[in-house]
């Protein structure tokens, strides 16, 4: 297994950093886009992981505004000059995403997301399965984000995230758009 990733996608001051879907709800890939000039970085990543991500990207900057001392102006919602409702640009899938580490730069006052490629397939025998791991960690995503576009980020991605099949007021399963059959459990 290699130490450091071959190739790092990094985006310092990505001019666009979002998460978006392809396909119709129900069926949707979410994917984490960077931006910077002409390049664009696209990895797929779970609707949960979307959620998860934008949850602790906002705890990052709660606590942050709460920090005694901390010299950084830490909105609380997002600045309206950083909403972004557009759709994602041209797809094409870098990786799909397995582990995601968040983190803080104070020298910048900046968050930085790290998106890791899942794992090479786990049915491969082991020394494969070793081989496979050290190819998947060739390359990773690294995104920096002041923390206004992080609002930004987060605000987009719950709205992302929200946007699929209703759910169901009885059961709590999604409603598909060809309809639902409702299991109700038995009391």
């Amino acid at each position: 297994m290699t130490d450091a990733p071959a190739h790092v996608h990094e985006f310092d001051w990505p001019d666009r950093v979002v998460i978006g879907t392809v396909g119709p709800p129900g069926a949707r890939t979410f994917y984490l886009q960077a931006r910077a000039g002409a390049q664009i970085v696209s990895v797929a990543l779970e609707k949960e992981q979307s959620a998860l991500l934008a949850q602790k990207i906002d705890e990052i900057l709660d606590q942050l505004r709460t920090l005694e001392g901390n010299r950084f102006s830490v909105p609380t919602s997002t600045p309206v000059e950083l909403v972004d409702n557009d759709p994602l640009e041209a797809v094409q899938e870098q990786f799909r995403t397995g582990t995601i580490g968040i983190g803080w730069d104070p020298t910048t006052a900046q968050v930085i997301i790290d998106a890791h490629p899942l794992p090479a397939d786990d049915d491969a025998p082991e020394e494969d399965s070793l081989d496979g791991i050290a190819e998947a960690e060739s390359e990773m995503l690294r995104v920096k984000m002041p923390v206004g576009t992080a609002r930004a980020f987060t605000q987009r991605t719950r709205e992302i995230v929200d946007a699929g099949r209703p759910l169901c007021t009885l059961c709590g399963y999604p409603i598909d758009p060809d309809g639902h059959t409702c299991t109700l459990p038995e009391i």
